[in-house]
């Protein structure tokens, strides 16, 4: 059994993560997870100089219940630590609980602005961000980042040593470089170099979809907790599981098709009172990672996506779940002397 997780003042129930995934970790999702039982949930990222000038898109990620999510992660991008100053005093403000720095993601349109994963190809540009963050808040600060840009640079371990010199209270280290993507399969053995290079919590992300993983994960790393983030997509239940078993305490039953169609509902109701007309089209990948693996899952996908009408889609929902349920259950024995 791991110990109890610790992010500057804050004791977390379980050391599982949800990771930030652009998209994906709305207020929505995150709320499902904490209703599950979930722990520490972490943002989207959110573009520092967005905040600053409150586009509303970007404003929209910032949506939290404070009290509800507690502690809720915010996570912010960026490439001038003035900017990424600011916008972390603002993220204060609105209630997060812990302020998290992206220099993991490696999608182009982000590293192309020299922010995300881009950042690593920079340590003195890490340094002045860490420190200008680090400065701006009274919060504790965390930061996401990956191995290195390639294969040739992997300075995760110098980097996070610099963020724990600024006073950062955690690292989470993705198992794969930025040109790698999502190719191959994380290294989590790697992530060891973080955590021999620093005193505060390492935490392991990348590829981490059961309790196998999970064991492997932290023996490969010695990481002080886990990270999950796409495993949890059509399974918000999977995040709370992972910390009964991380607490070696009773772990709750995987839901039924029943209650995995009620979770499903109340996800696709919050993003639908969220964000009005955009709510449907943002919940495609949900209604798709909901239903992957069940009987007839690639026609309601294609219904999915294919309907502009929330009402339409709803309906063809229930029926499929309500056919899948049919039959599921048992028949009744026939009685005595009765034709078939």
């Amino acid at each position: 059994m791991l110990n109890p997780l610790h992010i500057g003042g804050i004791e977390l129930d379980h050391p599982v993560i949800l990771a930030p995934m652009s998209g994906v970790t709305d207020w929505p999702f995150r709320r499902m997870v904490r209703a599950l039982g979930g722990g520490l949930v972490v943002s989207e990222m959110v573009a520092s100089a967005a905040i600053l000038h409150g586009v509303r898109a970007e404003m929209r990620k910032l949506s939290t219940d404070a009290a509800a999510e507690f502690p809720f992660s915010l996570q912010i991008a960026g490439w001038d630590p003035h900017i990424m100053a600011e916008a972390a005093k603002i993220g204060e403000q609105m209630g997060a609980a812990i302020l998290d720095i992206n220099m993991g993601c490696p999608a182009r349109k982000v590293t192309g602005k020299l922010a995300g994963s881009a950042l690593m190809q920079d340590d003195d540009l890490c340094s002045r961000i860490f420190a200008a963050v680090r400065g701006a808040v009274s919060i504790p600060v965390t930061v996401k980042m990956r191995l290195g840009w390639d294969d040739q640079r992997l300075n995760a371990p110098q980097l996070a040593k610099r963020a724990e010199d600024e006073g950062f209270a955690m690292v989470a280290v993705h198992g794969r470089t930025r040109c790698q993507f999502y190719k191959g399969k994380a290294d989590w053995q790697a992530v060891k170099a973080v955590k021999d290079a620093v005193q505060i919590p390492v935490i392991v992300n990348g590829d981490i979809a059961n309790f196998d993983d999970i064991d492997q994960a932290l023996a490969q790393s010695e990481a002080d907790g886990v990270m999950i983030g796409r495993s949890a997509m059509g399974r918000p239940w999977f995040i709370p599981r992972a910390g009964q078993y991380l607490r070696e305490q009773a772990i709750m039953a995987e839901p039924s098709l029943a209650e995995r169609y009620d979770i499903m509902c109340q996800h696709l109701d919050l993003m639908l009172s969220h964000y009005g007309d955009d709510g449907l089209r943002l919940a495609r990948k949900h209604i798709s990672a909901y239903t992957n693996g069940l009987e007839g899952s690639a026609l309601m996908r294609q219904i999915a996506n294919n309907t502009s009408n929330a009402d339409d889609v709803f309906a063809a929902i229930h029926d499929w779940f309500k056919q899948l349920l049919d039959r599921e259950e048992p028949k009744k024995p026939q009685q005595e002397g009765v034709a078939a």
